[in-house]
């Protein structure tokens, strides 16, 4: 999950990227940072995508991916969480880097 200024305040931006295709498959923007946001982005990317059980989440340890009800929707489809380490962020490279140039755009 990203913040994105603007004249009118920030909003708040969680993307799903596939790793393999490398495809915006879900996203979600608010003007309030919840586990609502990261919820409505991955059930998009489901609507989309229709994975198999078995698919792998990878998020960093934010407090929205570790909530309760993130965590069901995930068990619910079939998939399964992978997090980030603790201080590691390049485990995450390619979500920054996506973040990084949608900001510079």
């Amino acid at each position: 999950m990203t913040y994105i200024p603007t004249k009118e305040g920030t909003l708040y931006l969680a993307v799903n990227i596939d790793v393999f295709s490398r495809k915006i498959v879900g996203w979600s923007m608010s003007s309030r940072v919840q586990d609502k946001l990261v919820r409505d982005c991955f059930l998009q990317a489901c609507g989309k995508e229709h994975p198999q059980p078995g698919l792998i989440v990878h998020t960093d340890q934010g407090s929205q991916y570790t909530s309760s009800r993130y965590q069901s929707i995930l068990r619910q489809v079939g998939a399964q969480s992978s997090m980030s380490r603790k201080g590691n962020p390049y485990d995450n490279a390619m979500m920054e880097s996506f973040y990084k140039t949608l900001k510079r755009e």
